[in-house]
């Protein structure tokens, strides 16, 4: 009877977990909202949700997704705060084994969501340029370190050379914020090794090598450090040569582009093989799996197939793809250093194989259960009907962070000292191109970091929705 209560408990409870909409459709207001820069809208929505949210599974969510709003509204303070609780939770939160397991045997949406390897390293990049743009330049400095520690364990993570570990335009960054601390000999090195990732990784991965910018940075900070062979010999392999700077200051401009792409679930039909012995397998001839699972005595020979559901990644396609920086007559075109769509996909994709283990095993536990009550009632209709609902209650786990941009582009502009005006102007195949006017105020031998944000985006077009987040 006690065996009886608990499969049948187990089983509501399965039913029950399932959740329909995907966690866009969940969040859609609020990314509109960020996508058309109403920031204080977005504010809001976060603020009157507050209570649930924070004590939520989500509340890595709720955490970066209220540091990024306050970045975009200039309270850069307010936004590390939400950061350096997101950072606090990823460092001291542990998964726990119950919640964990329980996820596993009904749904995963009931397990707290602890973020992917790239959205904890976007923290430590909001939370530099947040003490950056404060001017607390030192404290810019030790995020930067603390973002190189976590590249470290990136890497120590994944051994194979083939997977996401190592993240070249955080080290482009750190680069950035040592130079403009004249620390020219630590910029050289990070800069190096942007360089290196992308060419080795990136390259590969990501079909994205080493932009020109930063080989121009490469050149410039070696000999700024005083580093005459290691030019010369960048200079050759880059069939450049370096030039003492004749500007009085510079500025480099990071792009945000676009927005990063949303899960949704998607699944695959898989033929049951009944193989003696107690086992079974589940087959999917077109993606070339199969995975053996024990059921014992159960039996469960009515059912042929099943569908097991997985989160994939979507795309939601920029708005603009191209955007050049004028200052008088000189052009400076922006250069892709980052392609957040693409390494998100890369994230999830490296572990598929465990996403696929993990769904059939829930779909297997659910499936004995379903026959054990018939057995245990002696109905196989039941126990078959029950299988039926079983199917209809999987769910894929749909969260991330969706505010995140989908690209990040950058370049250096040389500007005179004092006060002056950067024409920025974005371009689109299907858009007309939008100019932004810039006002820089900078000292004489300065360099400033100067972000810049345009997150309009077309919705995924697997949701059939035509218009754009604009």
């Amino acid at each position: 009877m006690l065996q009886r209560s608990f499969l049948f408990s187990f089983f509501i409870l399965a039913l029950v977990s399932c959740t329909a909409p995907s966690f866009y459709e969940k969040s859609y207001e609020f990314n509109k909202d960020i996508s058309t820069g109403n920031f204080d809208a977005a504010e809001k929505l976060l603020e009157e949700h507050k209570d649930k949210l924070e004590e939520s599974k989500i509340r890595f969510l709720y955490f970066v997704n209220g540091g990024l709003v306050e970045h975009l509204k200039g309270n850069f303070e307010k936004s590390n705060a939400f950061f350096e609780k997101a950072d606090l939770f990823v460092e001291d939160e542990r998964k726990k084994g119950v919640e964990q397991g329980a996820a596993l045997l009904i749904n995963p949406n009931i397990s707290t969501y602890y973020g992917e390897d790239h959205e904890i390293l976007l923290i430590n990049y909001y939370k530099a340029l947040n003490y950056y743009l404060l001017n607390e330049k030192d404290e810019a400095l030790v995020e930067a370190r603390r973002l190189n520690l976590r590249l470290q364990t990136l890497s120590e993570k994944y051994k194979d050379s083939t997977k996401y570990q190592e993240d070249a335009f955080m080290h482009a960054l750190m680069g950035m914020i040592y130079e403009t601390n004249n620390n020219y000999n630590d910029a050289f090195i990070a800069y190096r090794n942007a360089y290196e990732i992308y060419e080795k990784g990136y390259s590969k991965m990501f079909k994205l090598n080493a932009p020109l910018q930063l080989k121009k940075d490469l050149i410039r900070t070696a000999g700024l450090a005083g580093m005459g062979e290691e030019r010369r010999a960048y200079e050759k392999s880059f069939g450049m040569t370096y030039e003492k700077e004749t500007s009085e200051a510079s500025v480099i401009m990071l792009w945000n582009n676009g927005m990063g792409p949303v899960k949704e679930e998607w699944g695959i039909n898989f033929a049951i093989v009944y193989t003696g012995g107690g086992w079974i397998s589940f087959v999917s001839r077109d993606y070339g799996l199969s995975f053996p699972f024990y059921v014992g005595n159960t039996d469960m020979r009515g059912l042929t197939w099943i569908k097991v559901v997985f989160p994939r990644y979507v795309t939601r396609e920029m708005l603009f793809n191209k955007a050049i920086a004028k200052v008088d007559e000189n052009e400076y075109e922006l250069e892709l250093a980052e392609n957040i769509d693409a390494i998100s996909f890369k994230v999830l994709n490296e572990r598929m194989v465990a996403e696929f283990s993990k769904s059939l095993l829930r779909v297997a536990l659910k499936q004995v259960a379903a026959y054990k009550i018939g057995e245990n009632n002696d109905s196989p209709a039941l126990g078959a009907g029950l299988s039926v609902l079983a199917s209809v209650s999987e769910s894929a786990d749909t969260r991330n962070w969706q505010t995140l941009p989908h690209s990040i582009y950058y370049t250096r502009v040389p500007v005179p000292a004092g006060k002056s005006t950067i024409n920025f102007i974005m371009t689109g195949p299907n858009t007309q191109p939008e100019p932004h006017a810039l006002e820089v105020n900078i000292n004489k031998g300065e360099t400033k970091i100067f972000p810049f944000y345009s997150l309009g985006a077309y919705e995924p077009k697997t949701l059939n929705r035509a218009k754009a987040m604009q």
